[in-house]
């Protein structure tokens, strides 16, 4: 399928879309990636979970969702019946492999899920909670027993906490992935001076806003010397110059995520910029085709 525009709202900051749906218009998103979604509920990290940062967000929320089960019975429907055109990305997380395929599945009976996103920075709890996305032997079976048991297109979203992401890409692709999503957020901590301890309760959390753009631009540049699969850019994209700059780097689409808290319009404006910005710099926007 042909996204509308490139931009896509990334997963987490948005939710489900109905917060967001009363501040700004859905329909102007080239597609909307929900929540990491699990087996079962999960009540996430205790509070605080969020801290700003110079230039950047905090965040240890948890993978807090509500399950799968409630994800297909209310979520999904509600963005159907209020947003039938607009193409849903099923962000899929878990403890264990198992997990992840379930919820796949699960995903993919929604008419309106058009895509799945793995979240590979999950800790896989059958080895010691190293994260998923950390080795490219796990990287590779997890994405080869998604994409055997779901008939739907299944983009890897890749974290940068690695010495050398490039072997991590080569494997989502060597496990049939369609695309890969980078990057993730990055492991930071913050300290509170008054009272010498770190402003997260879980202490450390995921660093995502404009702080980590010209991470997400370096690694989207080192993945596509190296694959020929579409590439979502993600990090710190706040402008529709931030979008060109990914797309020059060789992201044939990008995710904004924090950039929506300071401004629930930022993925419409956006969106509705970047035709300026590449007539600008007279340049033309890959197609956004999957």
């Amino acid at each position: 399928m042909r996204l509308k525009n490139p931009v896509i709202a990334a997963s987490g900051t948005v939710g489900y879309g109905q917060e967001l749906a009363q501040k700004t218009d859905l329909n102007a998103l080239g597609a909307l990636v929900i929540k990491s979604t699990t087996a079962e509920p999960r009540t996430g990290n205790p509070w605080p979970t969020t801290t700003n940062t110079t230039a950047g967000w905090l965040n240890a929320v948890g993978l807090k969702n509500p399950g799968i089960k409630n994800v297909m019975a209310e979520k999904l429907p509600w963005l159907a019946t209020h947003y039938p055109d607009l193409p849903i990305v099923g962000s899929v997380a878990g403890g264990s492999m198992d997990e992840y395929v379930e919820v796949a599945k699960q995903l993919t009976t929604a008419p309106n899920v058009k895509f799945i996103e793995v979240n590979v920075s999950c800790p896989n709890v059958d080895h010691g909670g190293l994260a998923f996305g950390t080795d490219p032997v796990t990287v590779q079976t997890l994405t080869a027993k998604i994409v055997a048991a779901v008939d739907k297109p299944v983009f890897v979203k890749l974290t940068p906490n690695v010495t050398d992401i490039v072997p991590i890409a080569k494997a989502a692709e060597a496990g049939g992935a369609t695309g890969l999503v980078l990057i993730n957020t990055l492991l930071g901590m913050e300290i509170d001076l008054a009272t010498q301890k770190p402003r997260l309760a879980h202490g450390t959390g995921g660093l995502s806003g404009q702080a980590i753009h010209p991470l997400a631009v370096y690694m989207v540049h080192q993945v596509r010397q190296a694959s020929t699969l579409p590439i979502v850019g993600v990090g710190g994209v706040s402008t529709s110059k931030d979008a060109v700059e990914l797309m020059l780097a060789g992201a044939n689409a990008v995710q904004v995520g924090a950039a929506t808290f300071h401004d629930p319009a930022s993925c419409a404006n956006i969106a509705a910029n970047i035709p300026e910005t590449l007539a600008e710099y007279d340049l033309t926007w890959p197609s956004a085709t999957y």
